[in-house]
This record gives C-alpha cells, sequence and structure tokens, in this order.
C-alpha cells in the first residue's frame, strides 16, 4: 500500500506536495478503512478520494506517480534525457523534478525516490524503513559528465551480477532499479529488490480514463474466477450483459506470421510454455493469443482470443457482442472491475483517474462502498468530480484530499481533516458552496454573458 507520495515541479506541481494515506489518529470513525504499517504503531488509510476543478491539477499527482512507476520498470534509450515536464509558470528549468514514495509489500515499509533534470537521473534512493531507522539499500548519483555512481551498503549479499551492474552504474538517463530489471533474472538480485520490482510491476494498478479493455483479455481468458466474477460485476450494475464468453480460434504459425512479423511470430512458438505452466497469454499490439497446453496430448497450442458480452434478448436466446459494441460505460466498469476482484490478493493498489468518467453517480458510490467492504486488503485512490462521495457515513476526513491552483499556477494538495468540521456537517453541500476549496471560480462567465448580451444588436422590429 501507498503510504505517502510527494513530488515537486512536475507539472502543476512547483514546491514540494505530498499526499499522505497516514491514518490521522484524532479520528476514530470507520476504524476498518485503516490497516497497520509494519514495524509501526500507524496506521495506513485503504481509501483516498481527490477532488478539484477542472484544470487544478488533481490528475497530475496521477501522472506524477506514472511517471515514477516507469522511470523504476522500464528502460531509456541513450540521448532520449528523462520525459520529466517541469512546472512551466516559474521556478528555474535547470531545477530538478523530485518524486519520493513510502509503500509497503511483503511486510515491509520501503522508500523509492528520484531527482531528475532534463537529461540525467542526479539522485536516487531506496531505503527500507524499519520502524524510526532507515536502512539505505542502495544510493546513486550521476555527475554533469553523466557518470553513474552507486553506493550500494544494503546490497552487500548480492550476487556476481548485481555487483556487477553496480559498479557499471548503467545509462544516466536511466534508474538503477530499471537497469536491474531489465538486465538481470530475479534469482540475481535478491528478495528485496525483488519485492520492489514486483510491487512496482504487479502491485501498482494505474487506470487513465480512456484505458482500453485490451490488456485485460489475457486475464480473462486465463482466469476463470477472474472472468465469472466480471460477468457477475457487469449483470449486477444493470449494464443488460449476462456474462462474459472467451472466445478462442487456433491458429497455425502460418496463420500468426501473418498478424505479428515472421522472426516474432517464430520466437513466440520456440519459447514455449515456461515450467510447471498450463497457460501463457500474450499482448502484442491489440492482439491477444493464448499459448495453452492441451490437456489430452500434451502439446502446446496457440489460440486467438476474443471476449464477448453476452446479453439476453425477450425470448431467452443469447446474444453476443463484441467488446467494442458495448458502451463506454459498461467498457469502463470492465476496466474497473479487477479493483474490486478478491478472489487472490494479486493488485494491493488501484489508482483510478476520474472513476466518474461515463459512469453514472449512484454506481459510483456503489463502487467505492464495495471495495471497502469487500477488499479488506487492497487500497483504491481516485480522482473524481463526483460530490455525492462527500459524506462522513462513507468515508473519514483524512481520505477526502483535494487539489487547488494559486495565483502562480501551483497545485496544492489538502485534505478535509485540515479543517474543523462537525460529524453531522453536510460536507457535499458545503464544498459545492466553496468552504473547503477545491471549486471552479465562474465569476467570468458571467461576465462574458453580459458582455455577449451587451454585444448584441436589437432585432428590427416585426411588419
Amino acid at each position: 500500500m501507498i503510504i505517502s507520495f510527494s513530488v515537486s515541479n512536475f507539472r502543476s506541481f512547483l514546491d514540494e506536495e505530498t499526499l499522505s494515506l497516514v491514518a490521522s489518529n484524532r479520528l476514530s470513525d470507520h476504524a476498518d478503512h485503516a490497516v497497520p504499517i509494519p514495524g509501526t504503531e500507524e496506521k495506513v488509510l485503504r481509501t483516498a478520494v481527490i477532488y478539484g476543478a477542472n484544470g487544478a491539477g488533481k490528475s497530475n499527482i496521477f501522472k506524477a506517480l506514472r511517471f515514477l512507476r516507469t522511470a523504476a520498470l522500464e528502460p531509456r534509450e541513450k540521448n532520449t534525457g528523462t520525459g520529466r515536464e517541469v512546472f512551466r509558470f516559474g521556478g528555474s528549468p535547470e531545477d530538478p523534478s523530485c518524486f519520493d514514495l513510502q509503500f509497503t509489500t511483503g511486510g515491509k515499509v520501503y522508500q523509492f525516490g528520484l531527482k531528475v533534470d532534463d537529461h540525467r537521473i542526479t539522485e536516487e534512493w531506496l531505503i527500507q524503513v524499519e520502524g524510526g531507522h532507515e536502512k539505505t539499500i542502495y544510493e546513486r548519483a550521476t555527475d554533469e559528465q553523466g557518470k553513474v555512481t552507486i553506493e550500494s551498503s544494503g546490497l552487500k549479499n548480492a550476487g556476481v551480477r548485481l555487483k556487477a551492474l553496480v559498479t557499471v552504474g548503467g545509462p544516466q538517463n536511466q534508474s538503477f532499479l530499471a537497469t536491474v530489471a531489465t538486465t538481470l533474472e530475479a534469482s540475481d538480485y535478491g528478495e528485496e529488490l525483488e519485492q520492489v520490482i514486483q510491487w512496482f510491476d504487479d502491485d501498482l494498478v494505474l487506470i487513465e480514463p480512456d484505458a482500453t479493455f485490451d490488456s485485460l483479455r489475457q486475464w480473462l481468458a486465463e482466469n476463470k474466477d477472474f472472468n465469472k466474477f466480471a460477468g457477475d460485476f457487469l449483470r449486477s450494475s444493470s449494464t443488460g450483459v449476462n456474462h462474459l464468453e472467451v472466445i478462442k480460434t487456433e491458429i497455425t504459425e502460418s496463420e500468426l506470421g501473418n498478424l505479428v512479423p515472421e522472426k516474432l511470430a517464430k520466437e513466440l512458438l520456440k519459447r514455449g510454455l515456461p515450467d510447471h505452466q498450463v497457460a501463457i497469454g500474450i499482448h502484442l499490439g491489440g492482439i491477444e493469443l493464448l499459448l495453452e497446453k492441451d490437456e489430452k496430448n500434451d502439446k502446446e497450442r496457440l489460440y486467438r482470443v476474443a471476449i464477448e458480452a453476452a446479453h439476453e434478448d425477450a425470448s431467452g436466446k443469447i446474444v453476443p457482442l463484441n467488446l467494442s459494441e458495448e458502451s463506454d460505460g459498461t467498457r469502463r466498469l470492465l476496466n474497473l472491475s479487477p479493483a474490486l476482484y478478491h478472489g487472490t490478493q494479486i493488485h494491493g493498489v488501484h489508482f483510478i483517474d476520474e472513476i466518474d468518467r461515463s459512469l453514472h453517480p449512484i454506481l459510483v458510490r456503489e463502487f467505492l462502498e464495495f471495495f471497502l467492504k469487500s477488499c479488506s486488503e487492497q487500497q483504491l485512490i481516485v480522482t473524481t468530480h463526483e460530490s455525492n462521495l462527500l459524506d462522513l457515513d462513507l468515508l473519514r476526513r483524512d481520505e477526502i484530499w483535494f487539489a487547488e491552483k494559486d495565483e502562480k499556477g501551483a497545485t496544492h494538495l489538502y485534505s478535509l481533516s485540515d479543517f474543523k468540521v462537525r460529524k453531522d456537517l453536510e460536507i457535499r453541500k458545503h464544498y459545492l458552496q466553496g468552504r473547503f476549496g477545491a471549486v471552479p471560480f465562474l465569476g467570468a462567465l458571467d461576465r462574458l454573458l453580459e458582455e455577449q448580451n451587451s454585444s448584441h444588436e436589437p432585432c428590427p422590429p416585426e411588419i
């Protein structure tokens, strides 16, 4: 789970702003919304809901976390810089952008962060936090000439290949963690680095407003329990979908060659299934393939996979529709369904940007209520305009956050717990009235309407 995330000099963030999910010890309501932080007496919240006017920067906290996740996992080409987006309305373009994330995984607390300029990652750190003590796993620095130096006091038991990588350092515009993840096998870099890399890769799920459902096909095809859950979820949400069907069409090597380059086709078929796996999904730019072991003869077969939504007509006949034919709202719900799936605790954190995109307000609230009641070991962070969630019967004050810009155009983050409010206060009403800020100021629209009305010439009299 995410404990806190700080960012500065990135998009609309100028000075350091922090989204803290540490539960306030002043609040006693909704005690089940918080879980213990390992090695401390504090707790971390399972939910955060972020509000703000259009353009206030609430989605930029999502984009900042996406930048850090990408930097932690993915390689960068030489001479392409770091890809950062600085604050452009003040400050110096030479100032670094800073990202610092504290999270829990495997019963431990870690802190991972970066300082980056346009060309290089100037600083990088990975720290294990144990109570009030910090154990540095590694620290990285890059000088102006691009030389990368790794101080690895916490990697004393590292294998030969990891030690060699520490000596080399890696590219100046690529994080050391990404260099490890893309260069070595998990067996080469030890348990701690494996836990951190796996958390970024598997347990941190970022869902954008316009996310497609392509990446879900593999999971729907491989995991029958999730397939059933997703179908039941869509049916319960009154979408008209009865269930989801996986359509598998076996393809030959020559047919595969018509879908992907011949060299890649041969490589896929040669690679085969990993040991002890009966199926593996392969996602290739919108094409979903499934390599599966035939139970009868132990032979591997390759299938092209499609997911159809089954509807029931008035006579009870099943009518299948391609997912592309479903409404935006139905597809959005399907994208969000993994956040509610609790059959296995695969994903620790889901961050959904604009959860209310294409969804009815009642569904948004039901979604959050379902999560809070059923997903006790997972965390959900959302940005939204949906004011129906502003209800202290649903959320704690420290779970409600606001994003607002100042006169310089810089975003600031603050929590409802920063305000003194009564427990029986109608939060939604007071928010819409502007008491907590983070709402649009529409005075300029009134002036625009007056100007339009005054500029209109009077209509000629009728004859």
